[in-house]
């Protein structure tokens, strides 16, 4: 019989685990080295908001609804929660089509967009890091 050694040591990786839909994401601290995903990655719950909200647009700017409290009754959905998802009709032009097309940050959920957000486009594109 031998004997047999074990030693024993830890490793500590600094990351972050953040909730990103029903996902859970990784988050490295900056210069973590993380190669950026080679295929954009959908967010299918921002896409149908972005759908969503400009529909919405579009039935105010035709008259079909006066005000967003008659939208928000004609769509069943609560007032609050559509005066703050309806914000993302203030999105600068770049930013809807990253997220379309899937290069948002991956970080980016629907609750950041629906929080204050600036209008000038500039500001939105630091603020939810987008290159223009």
């Amino acid at each position: 019989m031998t004997d047999v050694r074990i030693d024993a040591f830890t490793i500590r990786v600094p990351l972050k685990l953040r909730r990103h839909g029903a996902r859970k994401l990784v988050i490295v601290p900056e210069g973590g080295g993380v190669p950026e995903a080679k295929h954009p990655a959908s967010d299918e719950t921002l896409i149908k908001a972005l759908a969503r909200t400009h529909r919405w647009r579009r039935m105010l700017e035709g008259g079909q609804v006066r005000s967003l409290n008659e939208l928000a009754e004609a769509e069943k959905t609560n007032p609050s929660y559509l005066s703050r998802i309806f914000r993302l009709t203030l999105l600068a032009p770049d930013i809807v089509e990253a997220i379309l097309a899937g290069r948002q940050p991956r970080t980016l959920q629907l609750a950041d967009l629906m929080d204050e957000m600036p209008v000038e486009w500039e500001w939105q594109r630091e603020m939810f890091g987008i290159s223009h």
